[in-house]
Protein backbone atom coordinates (compact mmCIF):
# COMPACT_ATOMS: atom_id res chain seq x y z
CA UNK A 1 0.00 0.00 0.00
CA UNK A 2 2.66 2.08 0.47
CA UNK A 3 3.85 2.40 -3.59
CA UNK A 4 0.28 3.93 -4.19
CA UNK A 5 1.21 7.56 -3.07
CA UNK A 6 4.53 7.46 -5.24
CA UNK A 7 2.27 6.07 -8.27
CA UNK A 8 -0.64 8.88 -7.70
CA UNK A 9 2.72 11.66 -7.83
CA UNK A 10 3.60 9.91 -10.86
CA UNK A 11 0.57 10.22 -12.90
CA UNK A 12 -0.39 13.58 -11.83
CA UNK A 13 2.80 14.97 -12.45
CA UNK A 14 3.22 13.30 -15.52
CA UNK A 15 -0.35 14.64 -16.62
CA UNK A 16 0.75 18.01 -16.39
CA UNK A 17 3.32 17.45 -18.25
CA UNK A 18 1.98 16.93 -21.38
CA UNK A 19 -0.22 20.04 -21.66
CA UNK A 20 -2.55 19.38 -24.94
CA UNK A 21 -1.54 21.90 -27.61
CA UNK A 22 1.44 22.96 -26.07
CA UNK A 23 5.25 22.00 -27.19
CA UNK A 24 8.01 22.81 -29.17
CA UNK A 25 7.60 22.84 -33.20
CA UNK A 26 10.23 20.62 -34.83
CA UNK A 27 11.00 20.62 -38.51
CA UNK A 28 13.34 21.32 -41.16
CA UNK A 29 13.17 23.59 -44.17
CA UNK A 30 13.71 22.73 -47.72
CA UNK A 31 14.73 22.97 -51.44
CA UNK A 32 14.86 20.24 -53.64
CA UNK A 33 15.16 18.22 -50.36
CA UNK A 34 18.16 19.91 -49.44
CA UNK A 35 18.58 21.77 -46.25
CA UNK A 36 18.24 25.68 -46.41
CA UNK A 37 20.40 26.94 -43.30
CA UNK A 38 19.86 30.90 -42.10
CA UNK A 39 15.41 30.42 -42.51
CA UNK A 40 14.33 32.93 -40.29
CA UNK A 41 10.67 31.53 -38.40
CA UNK A 42 9.02 33.87 -36.48
CA UNK A 43 5.83 32.64 -34.04
CA UNK A 44 3.92 35.94 -34.45
CA UNK A 45 1.17 35.05 -32.01
CA UNK A 46 3.51 33.89 -28.72
CA UNK A 47 6.72 36.88 -30.38
CA UNK A 48 9.29 33.75 -30.50
CA UNK A 49 12.07 33.29 -33.83
CA UNK A 50 14.48 31.49 -34.25
CA UNK A 51 17.01 30.75 -37.36
CA UNK A 52 17.53 27.05 -39.02
CA UNK A 53 21.09 25.49 -39.04
CA UNK A 54 23.33 24.38 -41.57
CA UNK A 55 21.46 21.42 -42.68
CA UNK A 56 17.84 23.03 -42.13
CA UNK A 57 16.75 22.17 -39.06
CA UNK A 58 14.87 23.97 -36.26
CA UNK A 59 13.15 24.16 -33.05
CA UNK A 60 10.92 26.73 -32.18
CA UNK A 61 8.00 27.39 -29.26
CA UNK A 62 4.41 26.97 -30.43
CA UNK A 63 1.08 25.93 -29.30
CA UNK A 64 -2.10 25.08 -31.40
CA UNK A 65 -3.75 27.88 -33.33
CA UNK A 66 -0.56 30.08 -33.22
CA UNK A 67 0.87 32.17 -36.52
CA UNK A 68 3.99 31.29 -37.91
CA UNK A 69 6.20 33.20 -40.45
CA UNK A 70 8.97 31.18 -42.93
CA UNK A 71 11.14 33.85 -44.52
CA UNK A 72 14.21 33.41 -46.15
CA UNK A 73 16.67 35.10 -49.08
CA UNK A 74 15.47 34.59 -52.30
CA UNK A 75 12.40 32.61 -51.26
CA UNK A 76 8.86 32.88 -51.13
CA UNK A 77 7.28 33.80 -47.79
CA UNK A 78 5.06 31.19 -46.28
CA UNK A 79 2.41 31.83 -43.45
CA UNK A 80 0.98 29.02 -41.59
CA UNK A 81 -1.31 28.44 -38.19
CA UNK A 82 -0.32 25.42 -35.87
CA UNK A 83 -2.51 22.21 -35.89
CA UNK A 84 -2.30 19.70 -33.58
CA UNK A 85 -1.15 17.45 -35.33
CA UNK A 86 1.62 19.42 -36.43
CA UNK A 87 2.85 19.25 -32.68
CA UNK A 88 2.29 15.96 -31.68
CA UNK A 89 4.50 14.98 -35.55
CA UNK A 90 7.88 14.13 -35.05
CA UNK A 91 9.17 16.56 -37.82
CA UNK A 92 7.27 19.16 -39.64
CA UNK A 93 9.01 19.59 -43.31
CA UNK A 94 8.76 22.99 -45.64
CA UNK A 95 9.28 23.26 -49.20
CA UNK A 96 10.99 26.33 -50.24
CA UNK A 97 9.91 28.21 -53.27
CA UNK A 98 12.39 30.65 -55.05
CA UNK A 99 11.18 33.81 -55.18
CA UNK A 100 11.10 35.36 -58.78
CA UNK A 101 10.85 39.39 -58.37
CA UNK A 102 9.72 40.57 -62.09
CA UNK A 103 9.36 43.96 -62.99
CA UNK A 104 7.44 45.39 -65.76
CA UNK A 105 8.61 49.04 -65.68
CA UNK A 106 11.62 50.93 -64.12
CA UNK A 107 10.94 54.35 -62.69
CA UNK A 108 13.75 56.39 -61.12
CA UNK A 109 12.81 59.36 -58.96
CA UNK A 110 15.00 62.07 -57.83
CA UNK A 111 16.45 61.93 -54.39
CA UNK A 112 15.08 64.56 -51.87
CA UNK A 113 18.52 65.48 -50.79
CA UNK A 114 20.52 68.85 -50.24
CA UNK A 115 23.20 68.25 -52.22
CA UNK A 116 26.03 68.84 -49.54
CA UNK A 117 27.01 65.25 -48.36
CA UNK A 118 28.24 66.40 -45.01
CA UNK A 119 24.98 67.59 -43.87
CA UNK A 120 23.31 64.76 -45.21
CA UNK A 121 25.22 62.19 -43.72
CA UNK A 122 24.68 64.11 -40.26
CA UNK A 123 21.16 64.08 -40.52
CA UNK A 124 21.33 60.14 -40.42
CA UNK A 125 20.95 58.41 -37.25
CA UNK A 126 23.04 55.54 -37.78
CA UNK A 127 25.89 54.39 -35.36
CA UNK A 128 29.13 52.76 -36.36
CA UNK A 129 29.06 49.24 -35.95
CA UNK A 130 31.90 47.83 -33.58
CA UNK A 131 34.18 45.86 -35.45
CA UNK A 132 36.92 43.83 -35.14
CA UNK A 133 39.09 46.31 -36.77
CA UNK A 134 37.52 49.51 -34.92
CA UNK A 135 38.33 47.41 -31.92
CA UNK A 136 41.79 47.35 -33.15
CA UNK A 137 42.30 43.51 -32.47
CA UNK A 138 45.11 41.62 -34.76
CA UNK A 139 44.67 40.03 -37.79
CA UNK A 140 40.90 42.37 -38.19
CA UNK A 141 41.90 42.53 -42.24
CA UNK A 142 42.38 38.70 -42.58
CA UNK A 143 40.16 36.78 -44.72
CA UNK A 144 38.59 33.78 -43.32
CA UNK A 145 36.64 31.07 -45.29
CA UNK A 146 33.58 30.47 -44.42
CA UNK A 147 32.45 26.68 -43.95
CA UNK A 148 30.53 26.68 -47.44
CA UNK A 149 33.48 28.46 -48.93
CA UNK A 150 36.05 25.41 -47.23
CA UNK A 151 33.46 22.53 -48.46
CA UNK A 152 33.05 23.76 -52.01
CA UNK A 153 37.09 23.92 -51.91
CA UNK A 154 37.25 20.56 -51.17
CA UNK A 155 34.46 19.44 -53.70
CA UNK A 156 36.39 20.69 -56.63
CA UNK A 157 39.83 20.38 -55.66
CA UNK A 158 42.26 17.17 -55.61
CA UNK A 159 45.80 15.16 -56.45
CA UNK A 160 46.34 12.90 -59.14
CA UNK A 161 46.68 12.45 -63.08
CA UNK A 162 42.86 12.91 -63.16
CA UNK A 163 41.42 14.37 -60.06
CA UNK A 164 38.15 11.84 -59.02
CA UNK A 165 37.03 14.56 -56.51
CA UNK A 166 35.66 17.26 -58.57
CA UNK A 167 34.21 14.20 -61.12
CA UNK A 168 32.53 12.66 -58.43
CA UNK A 169 30.74 15.92 -56.18
CA UNK A 170 29.84 17.11 -59.98
CA UNK A 171 28.08 14.06 -61.03
CA UNK A 172 26.64 13.37 -57.84
CA UNK A 173 25.35 17.02 -57.83
CA UNK A 174 27.26 18.37 -54.54
CA UNK A 175 29.05 21.00 -56.24
CA UNK A 176 25.86 22.85 -57.68
CA UNK A 177 24.47 22.43 -54.18
CA UNK A 178 27.29 23.84 -52.64
CA UNK A 179 27.66 26.76 -55.30
CA UNK A 180 23.64 27.48 -54.37
CA UNK A 181 24.84 27.07 -50.77
CA UNK A 182 27.63 29.98 -51.34
CA UNK A 183 25.57 32.54 -53.15
CA UNK A 184 22.33 32.23 -50.34
CA UNK A 185 25.42 32.70 -47.42
CA UNK A 186 27.14 35.70 -49.52
CA UNK A 187 23.60 37.03 -50.36
CA UNK A 188 22.59 36.67 -46.62
CA UNK A 189 25.89 38.10 -44.93
CA UNK A 190 25.52 41.25 -47.25
CA UNK A 191 21.92 41.46 -46.00
CA UNK A 192 23.49 41.14 -42.15
CA UNK A 193 25.87 44.02 -43.02
CA UNK A 194 23.36 46.63 -43.80
CA UNK A 195 21.21 45.62 -41.23
CA UNK A 196 24.22 46.04 -38.83
CA UNK A 197 24.22 49.99 -39.76
CA UNK A 198 21.44 50.82 -38.18
CA UNK A 199 20.46 50.49 -34.61
CA UNK A 200 16.74 49.07 -33.94
CA UNK A 201 15.60 52.00 -32.69
CA UNK A 202 15.57 53.35 -36.57
CA UNK A 203 13.44 50.26 -37.85
CA UNK A 204 11.51 51.20 -35.26
CA UNK A 205 10.80 54.82 -34.83
CA UNK A 206 12.05 55.91 -38.33
CA UNK A 207 10.75 52.81 -40.58
CA UNK A 208 8.05 52.08 -38.31
CA UNK A 209 9.30 48.60 -38.32
CA UNK A 210 8.29 46.25 -35.43
CA UNK A 211 11.24 44.69 -34.08
CA UNK A 212 10.45 40.76 -34.37
CA UNK A 213 9.56 41.73 -37.99
CA UNK A 214 13.11 43.72 -38.78
CA UNK A 215 14.50 40.41 -40.15
CA UNK A 216 11.91 39.59 -42.26
CA UNK A 217 11.95 43.13 -43.42
CA UNK A 218 15.35 43.31 -44.57
CA UNK A 219 14.79 39.86 -46.94
CA UNK A 220 11.78 41.99 -48.58
CA UNK A 221 14.25 44.51 -49.23
CA UNK A 222 17.04 41.87 -50.42
CA UNK A 223 14.38 40.36 -53.13
CA UNK A 224 14.62 43.58 -54.71
CA UNK A 225 17.06 43.24 -57.64
CA UNK A 226 18.50 47.21 -56.39
CA UNK A 227 19.43 46.09 -53.29
CA UNK A 228 22.80 44.02 -53.97
CA UNK A 229 24.03 47.44 -55.81
CA UNK A 230 22.80 49.84 -53.37
CA UNK A 231 24.54 47.51 -50.44
CA UNK A 232 27.80 48.57 -52.02
CA UNK A 233 27.24 52.01 -52.81
CA UNK A 234 26.03 55.29 -51.43
CA UNK A 235 24.64 55.31 -47.90
CA UNK A 236 22.51 57.81 -48.48
CA UNK A 237 20.95 56.06 -51.67
CA UNK A 238 20.65 52.96 -49.15
CA UNK A 239 18.70 54.72 -46.59
CA UNK A 240 16.75 56.63 -49.27
CA UNK A 241 16.14 52.74 -50.69
CA UNK A 242 15.07 51.53 -47.43
CA UNK A 243 12.59 54.52 -46.35
CA UNK A 244 10.25 53.87 -49.76
CA UNK A 245 10.73 49.67 -49.12
CA UNK A 246 9.46 49.98 -45.60
CA UNK A 247 6.08 52.14 -46.50
CA UNK A 248 5.73 49.44 -49.31
CA UNK A 249 6.24 46.60 -46.40
CA UNK A 250 3.95 48.19 -43.89
CA UNK A 251 1.14 48.42 -46.56
CA UNK A 252 1.65 45.03 -47.69
CA UNK A 253 1.22 43.04 -44.02
CA UNK A 254 -0.99 45.65 -43.02
CA UNK A 255 1.07 47.36 -40.36
CA UNK A 256 0.08 50.45 -38.62
CA UNK A 257 1.74 53.75 -40.31
CA UNK A 258 4.52 55.11 -38.19
CA UNK A 259 3.71 58.56 -36.93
Amino acid sequence: MRCWPALFFLLWTGAFAQVPGRGDLRGRVLEDSTGVSNVHLLNLSAEQATISDQEGFFTIPAEEGDTVLVSAIRYERITFHITPEMLRGRLLSISLTPFVNQLDEVVLYPYNLSGDLGRDLGNLPVEEPVTAASLGLPNAFAPVKTQTERMLYEATTGGGIVPLNPVLNAISGRTRMLKKRLARDRAYQQTLEVRARYPDSVFVGQLGVPALRIPDFMYYCEADPSFGSLAEGDPLRMWEFLRKKSAEYRKNNGLEQKP
